[in-house]
């Protein structure tokens, strides 16, 4: 099966990631899910925002190169909202990955992206971090590259809905992610 790198959201390395690399481990896959942010978790979103910025996103990306360095060069990149930003910060440099997963967000697809490399996003709708206009504008450029994309929309969910810890949960469309998730993984 596949290995795959799942980076955490703003909130910090949690259980929930850890669940999630669990449920995807059971189905046959090697998951990773770096501490980008070496131990400390965020009680509300505030403070996520507040170490994240203390950290800054050059120090991120170079702690996320690091947590990658011995993995596979076509290793799934994948991340939870502000994850999802920082495995698109890797994908330039392992343009053999065999696929992404942007989940709660939209990332920068890079130019040299492999032609049918799989990309898969999965976005609440509507969501507060990911305004229609922009998604729609994201949407129209990436259609017009070589990956082979899937966009997900969730109505009525909340930005971390998979989140079943967070106010934003929405267990039918988080059932329906990891479902369309594994489906994914499983056809690498």
């Amino acid at each position: 099966m596949a290995t795959v790198i799942l980076f955490h959201s703003v909130y910090g390395l949690r259980p929930f990631e850890r669940a999630v690399a669990e449920r995807l481990a059971v189905a046959g896959h090697e998951v990773f899910t770096p501490d980008l942010y070496e131990g400390r978790v965020a009680s509300s979103i505030d403070e996520g925002f507040a170490i994240k910025e203390e950290i800054g996103r050059r120090a991120l990306c170079e702690r996320a190169e690091r947590a990658v360095a011995g993995l596979p060069a076509d290793a799934v990149l994948g991340g939870f909202s502000m994850g999802a930003a920082v495995a698109a910060s890797l994908w330039p440099t392992r343009p053999e990955t065999a696929g992404v997963l942007f989940l709660h967000s939209i990332a920068e697809i890079p130019a040299n992206a492999r032609p049918g490399v799989p990309v898969q996003v999965h976005l609440a709708d509507p969501d507060v971090f990911e305004p229609a206009d922009e998604v729609a504008a994201w949407r129209s450029a990436a259609e017009t590259t070589p990956i082979d994309l899937e966009v997900f929309t969730y109505a009525g969910a909340g930005h971390l809905y998979t989140d079943a810890t967070l106010p934003d949960y929405d267990s039918e469309a988080a059932h329906l992610t990891w479902s369309r998730v594994e489906r994914c993984l499983a056809a690498l």
